[in-house]
């Protein structure tokens, strides 16, 4: 093969006269280029590191410290107060510098010692500052004047030209919320949802937990809150998600949609050059921190970048009784997936990164290989599809050692997974709205043996140009892949184009080896362990029901003029189309972000308050004029948004409790309430994509232009998923998860719901699309 010739740098052969030796001067020049990008990289990072942790200050801060100390030196002056001479007394080898020298010498090192405290200084106020969350509850436009000093103090102390991770040590901890104010806050949450004896019921067993077990439970946690960064994530990693026994397809994983209305080219492998080369200038910009750090839209509010450290060259390795997280710090390589076949899909050649045309070659290479997959070669991925405990014993007997070892390791340690679907998807077909279900089950959990679930993600390209993205959820939550995913979109459409006929543009290198096919050995006992992942998972993605559909009648521009939170809006009309779907109220989930606080993660907001069923009772009552009906809107979202600023500022209800619980199990302590409390059903479980680089498209010149967002499975069996993303102005996105299996859900039926609780919403305000 190309690459193992290419890949013996000498070669020797025994003879009488001695031992010839033949030196390959094309693989010694890989083998130079290869290290020296190597040690690029890594003086990179040592240079990124330094720079992010003297943060606020910069390098250059030193030169005028120790300039200005150096300077008070010589005109006999001592702004240590008597500290250099200190130094200078206890200095080692004193003998063998002269006078000068070591006062010089003690004038640094007395700089560099104020230096580190100034940046300390700087770096405690920014945290205070950055614990200060009263600017999140005044009105729009209504600024205080507490608010404006500390907004200047802010841009005094957040220092110059900031990297992706410079704010990280400036960030506060995630406060740990009182025992007394959770279960105020749970047991309100609760009360729409319970009968009057069933809430005296679950008041008494909080009142039990708050004044005998939970101050126990709470001193452990306040422990860890004060020695960890944060006291959730790390458990919440574990137990939510590594520990998780059951099928991570369809219930952990996610999905991401290419545009909607817009296949930028026909042509998979084109389509794939130029998708996986954005994707590595992203990875590029992310090694040299080069990202901008991520802030609170419309502020100087900085956000926790730690999530992105794990984006590429990450995979779940399954465990028996728990998974575990492998990041390798660099990959040279993708893992390609078609028709049943794996690839190894080299990224540098001559020490630089595969051109769009280059690798659009290499996908073409692999979509025209007629080999055929080795018996169980085809299926093999369904073990990412199944039950964890089966593909766990599966790899350690059968991946340990020899050709199997190899090829899951080349898979495994990849920089990311790619997918050549055989199928095609989009807005395509006589039922366009079907078609985008079609899709969104596509993403989702495909044939469940064409994706490796367990890679942090896999592009997906379809046979017709189409694309999508799906992702592992424990390593970090959807706005990092978005983030990601919405980048290679506005490079891929609006930087590196196509030519007239489709395919990538610029020139290619024909000298640049073939992908390897991956080589298996694959028993028998092996694939019968296969195909019991395989029914599994068909089993779990065949009870899945789902209804994707763009919302064009109004936006968020019109929502606006309500004088309301979009989000809240949604919100409400959710809770009101459930309640017409169903005919009763439920337990509802809507993702929150903590990540105002180091190594932030995820909050619920309970969506389903006293105030939103007051208002949808007032909706279903025809006795109930619209004037009170818009009162009763009003309240329901503004306590909605009191919610959601709760969930940011650490002020949540359900991240304690869980970690309440973990301690719990720790202690070897039962708990009746927590108990009961995280057995709790959700039935509808929701969450808000975010559009973090809307200034990378141009809606107004190119409105079609945008991704459609993404979505989940359903939490619950008789329960909802929902997912939705606010594009622009004047569109909305929804997708609708549910299982078929449950006689009390319908996907469509819901979606219907959806769309007329919003037209009522709107007719509330006398406004309607124009």
């Amino acid at each position: 093969m190309a690459e193992a010739h290419q890949a013996v740098a000498f070669q020797f052969t025994v003879s009488p006269e001695g031992i010839d030796v033949h030196l390959s001067h094309v693989a010694l020049k890989q083998v130079y280029l290869s290290g020296l990008h190597s040690w690029k990289k890594r003086l990179g990072r040592l240079q990124n590191s330094f720079v992010t942790g003297v943060y606020p200050a910069s390098p250059a801060s030193w030169v005028f410290v120790a300039g200005t100390i150096l300077l008070a030196q010589f005109w006999r002056l001592d702004p240590s107060m008597g500290l250099i001479g200190k130094i200078q007394e206890h200095l080692p080898g004193r003998g063998y510098l002269s006078e000068p020298t070591q006062a010089a010498l003690c004038a640094l090192a007395f700089a560099t010692v104020l230096w580190l405290a100034l940046i300390l200084t700087m770096r405690s106020i920014l945290k205070l500052l950055l614990s200060y969350h009263g600017w999140m509850y005044e009105a729009h436009g209504k600024m205080s004047h507490t608010t404006k000093v500390w907004l200047a103090l802010v841009k005094i102390f957040a220092g110059r030209k900031p990297m992706l991770y410079s704010y990280q040590a400036c960030l506060p901890r995630l406060p740990v919320p009182t025992i007394h104010d959770t279960m105020q806050r749970y047991l309100e949450s609760v009360r729409p949802l319970l009968s009057d004896l069933q809430f005296q019921r679950m008041a008494a067993l909080a009142r039990d937990f708050e004044h005998s077990l939970g101050p126990r439970l709470q001193w452990y946690l306040k422990l860890k809150s004060w020695w960890a960064s944060n006291y959730v994530s790390d458990w919440w990693e574990e137990y939510v998600y590594l520990r998780g026994r059951g099928p991570i397809m369809v219930n952990s994983n996610y999905y991401a949609m290419d545009f909607l209305y817009v296949t930028p080219t026909p042509i998979p492998a084109a389509r794939a050059g130029n998708a996986v080369y954005a994707i590595l200038l992203y990875r590029r910009l992310l090694s040299q921190e080069q990202i901008k750090p991520l802030m609170v839209p419309g502020t100087l509010i900085p956000l926790c970048t730690a999530q992105w450290d794990r984006v590429f060259n990450t995979t779940r390795l399954p465990g028996e009784g728990q998974d575990r997280i492998q990041h390798v710090s660099d990959s040279k390589h993708i893992a390609v997936l078609h028709a049943g076949r794996f690839y190894r899909l080299r990224l540098y050649h001559s020490g630089r990164l595969l051109r769009p045309r280059e690798l659009q070659a290499q996908f073409q290479h692999i979509l025209d290989d007629p080999t055929p997959p080795v018996p169980g070669e085809e299926h093999l991925a369904a073990l990412t599809a199944g039950d964890r405990e089966p593909w766990a014993r599966a790899r350690r007997t059968y991946f340990g050692s020899g050709k199997n070892q190899q090829s899951l390791e080349a898979v495994e340690r990849a920089a990311f997974f790619v997918t050549l679907d055989t199928t095609e998807q989009g807005l395509t077909g006589p039922d366009p709205g079907r078609a985008l279900d079609r899709y969104a089950k596509a993403l989702l959990h495909g044939q469940c043996h064409d994706r490796w679930f367990d890679k942090s993600f896999t592009l997906i390209i379809f046979r017709n140009g189409k694309l999508g993205v799906n992702a592992e959820h424990s390593w970090a939550d959807a706005p990092i892949v978005g983030h990601l995913f919405e980048y290679m979109l506005a490079t891929d459409a609006f930087q590196l184009g196509y030519d007239v006929n489709g395919h990538c543009k610029g020139e290619m290198d024909p000298d640049i080896p073939p992908p390897q096919k991956l080589q298996w050995e694959i028993p028998e006992e092996c694939q019968q362990v296969i195909q019991g992942s395989l029914r599994v998972a068909q089993a779990l993605a065949d009870d899945i029901d789902f209804h994707t559909f763009p919302f064009k009648q109004f936006g968020k521009g019109l929502i606006k003029k309500c004088h309301t939170s979009p989000d809240a809006f949604i919100q409400i009309a959710i809770q009101l189309a459930h309640y017409r779907d169903k005919g009763k109220f439920c337990l509802t989930y809507e993702a929150s972000m903590t990540r105002l606080f180091r190594e932030g993660r995820t909050e619920t907001v309970r969506s389903c308050s006293i105030e939103s069923c007051n208002f949808v009772r007032a909706m279903m009552d025809p006795a109930q004029n619209p004037q009170q009906r818009l009162a009763l809107f009003r309240v329901a979202t503004e306590k909605h948004q009191a919610l959601y600023r709760r969930a940011m500022t650490g002020a949540g209800i359900d991240r304690h409790l869980f970690c309440l619980y973990v301690v719990s199990k720790y202690l070897g302590v039962d708990s009746p309430f927590l108990k009961e409390v995280l057995a709790e059903p959700w039935g509808l479980s929701t969450s808000q994509t975010p559009v973090q680089q809307i200034e990378l498209f141009d809606l107004k010149n190119h409105p079609d232009y945008i991704s459609c967002g993404g979505g989940f499975g359903p939490v619950d069996d008789n329960g909802y998923g929902v997912s939705y993303i606010i594009i622009g102005e004047d569109l909305l996105t929804f997708h609708v998860s549910c299982k078929i299996s449950s006689p009390q859900t319908d996907a469509h039926r819901f979606g219907a719901h959806i769309r007329s609780a919003l037209l009522d919403l709107l007719a509330l305000f006398s406004l309607g699309p124009k």
